[in-house]
C-alpha cells in the first residue's frame, strides 16, 4: 500500500513523500490515520535530527515519520493480535512506550509509523506495551488530544499531600481544597480547567491567573464560573497585572489558606515565584510547562519547605492510564478539549508548520492527512470565506459552537476539502 507522510532525515529537514509501506509481518497492524496535531516536541525533533534522544542515528539513511498526536482507524490486523483488536475500529496511541527502557517513540523513531502520514505500520512493541487504545468516541480529533489531555491528567495525579506524623503521599490534588493555576489562560490550561472541573476528585476552589484580559476573557466564555458552580466549584479569574499586590489579592480568595494546589503553566520566573510564595501548609507547587533553556531556574522558599512542608514535583508527559482516562472521558462527554485547537490544516501544510511551530501563535495546530490545506487559524475561517465556500461554511459552523472547532466542522472538512 502506498502511503504519503512527512519524514523527517536530519537537522530542519522533513520531506512531504509518497512511498510503499511492505507487507505487515504477523505481529503488525495496518493502520489508516485520520488526524494528528502538532507538538512543540515535534519541532524539537525535527531542529534537533540525530541528536535528539528519541531519533535514530541513521535518520538521514532510513528517515522517520513524525507526529505523535494521531488518531485513525485500523485496516488490517497481523495474525498474533487477530483475537485482540479488529479492522474498522478507532484508536489512539501512547507514544511513550518504554519498551525495554528504549526511548523509541512512534512520531520519533520509527520508519512506517507516525502522525504525519495517510496510512502506517503499527509495530509489535505497541501493542505489547498495550499502549494501542481502542477510541469509541466520534470525534477524530479528540483522539488526536487525548495525548496532551493525558499530560495534563498526568500532572494531577502527580500532586501529593502529607498527613502530620506520617510518612506517606497521599497522591493526588487536595479534594475540597484551593487550586491555583497560574498563567492559565492558554491552550492547555484551558484543557486543565476542564478537567478539574469535571473530573471526580476536585478542588473547592480554582483561580486561573493571566496577564491577558482577552485571554482571560475567552476563558470565561469557554469554561465559566456559573456552570463550574453547577459542579461545585468555585472558579475565579484573575489579571495578575491589574492587582496592585498580585500575592495578597490571590491569598485573599482563600481567606489566608494559600493554596494547596499551584500549577504553573509558563516557565516564567516570576510566575515560578509567585506560586511558591502562596502555597499553603504541605501545599505542592507543579512546574508543569517545559523550559527550552536547561539551566532555567527559580527561587523557592526553603524556610516553608522546611516548616510548612511545601513541595514541588513536575511531569513532562502522561502514561498510558492517564491516556485511557482521557479517552473514556471524552468518550463520556464529560470533558472537551475542543479550546486547545487554534488552528486547522492539511499534510501539506505540516512541514512549514512544525519547522516554524515556535512563531505560530495559539494553541494545537490540527492536521487531517487526507487533505490539502494550509494552515489556517479558525479565527481567519471568516475573512477566508470571502472568497472561498469551503471556509464560509466552516466559519458558519464554528460560530455556531462558540468560536470553536467541533466534529460538525471536521465532518464537513473531511467531506469538501481538496484531497492530498
Amino acid at each position: 500500500m502506498k502511503t504519503k507522510a512527512v519524514r523527517l532525515y536530519g537537522k530542519n529537514d522533513l520531506r512531504l513523500e509518497e512511498f510503499d509501506l511492505p507487507a505487515i509481518k504477523d505481529d503488525e497492524i495496518l493502520a489508516e490515520i485520520i488526524s494528528d496535531s502538532i507538538c512543540m516536541s515535534s519541532y524539537k525533533a525535527a531542529v534537533q535530527g540525530a541528536d535528539h534522544k528519541r531519533v535514530p542515528d541513521d535518520v538521514a539513511d532510513n528517515p522517520v515519520i513524525i507526529g505523535h498526536e494521531f488518531c485513525g482507524n485500523i485496516i488490517e490486523v497481523g495474525a498474533k493480535w487477530k483475537d485482540k483488536f479488529q479492522p474498522n475500529t478507532k484508536f489512539a496511541i501512547q507514544p511513550a512506550l518504554n519498551y525495554k527502557g528504549r526511548l523509541d517513540a512512534p512520531g520519533y523513531s520509527y520508519q512506517y509509523t507516525g502522525g504525519a502520514a495517510t496510512h502506517v505500520i503499527i509495530p509489535s512493541e505497541v501493542m505489547e506495551q498495550n499502549c494501542l487504545l481502542e477510541y469509541k468516541g466520534e470525534p477524530y480529533f479528540f483522539g488526536s488530544l487525548a495525548e496532551p489531555m493525558s499530560c495534563i491528567v498526568g500532572a494531577y495525579h502527580a500532586n501529593y499531600h502529607s498527613i502530620p506524623g506520617k510518612y506517606v503521599h497521599d497522591m493526588d490534588i487536595k479534594e475540597g481544597g484551593n487550586m491555583a493555576i497560574l498563567a492559565g489562560a492558554g491552550p492547555m490550561g484551558l484543557g486543565a480547567i476542564d478537567y478539574a472541573v469535571h473530573r471526580d476528585l476536585k478542588p473547592n476552589l480554582i483561580v486561573v491567573t493571566d496577564i491577558d484580559s482577552a485571554r482571560l476573557a475567552r476563558a470565561e466564555e469557554i469554561y465559566s464560573s456559573k456552570e463550574a458552580a453547577q459542579h461545585g466549584v468555585t472558579l475565579q479569574y484573575v489579571n495578575t497585572a491589574e492587582c496592585e499586590d498580585a500575592d495578597a489579592y490571590l491569598l485573599s480568595l482563600t481567606d489566608g489558606h494559600g493554596y494547596d494546589d499551584v500549577f504553573v503553566y509558563a516557565p516564567v520566573k516570576p510566575v515560578v515565584e509567585q506560586g511558591d510564595r502562596i502555597l499553603a501548609r504541605d501545599g505542592c507547587l507543579n512546574f508543569f510547562a517545559g523550559p527550552t533553556d536547561p539551566n532555567f531556574s527559580a527561587m523557592f522558599n526553603f524556610y516553608n519547605v522546611h516548616y510548612n512542608s511545601t513541595h514541588i514535583v513536575g511531569t513532562s508527559g502522561g502514561n498510558t492510564d492517564d491516556m485511557i482516562e482521557s479517552l473514556q472521558m471524552m468518550e463520556q462527554g464529560r470533558i472537551s478539549p475542543t479550546a486547545m485547537i487554534t488552528h486547522v490544516g492539511g499534510l501539506n501544510s505540516v512541514v512549514n508548520t512544525t519547522l516554524n511551530l515556535p512563531k505560530i501563535p495559539g494553541g494545537k495546530k490540527l492536521i487531517y492527512t487526507h487533505i490539502d490545506m494550509e494552515l489556517t487559524a479558525i479565527d481567519d475561517f471568516a475573512d477566508k470565506g470571502k472568497d472561498n465556500p469551503l471556509f464560509a461554511k466552516l466559519a458558519e459552523i464554528v460560530a455556531a459552537n462558540n468560536g470553536l472547532w467541533s466534529l460538525e466542522a471536521e465532518q464537513y472538512l473531511l467531506a469538501n476539502a481538496a484531497k492530498i
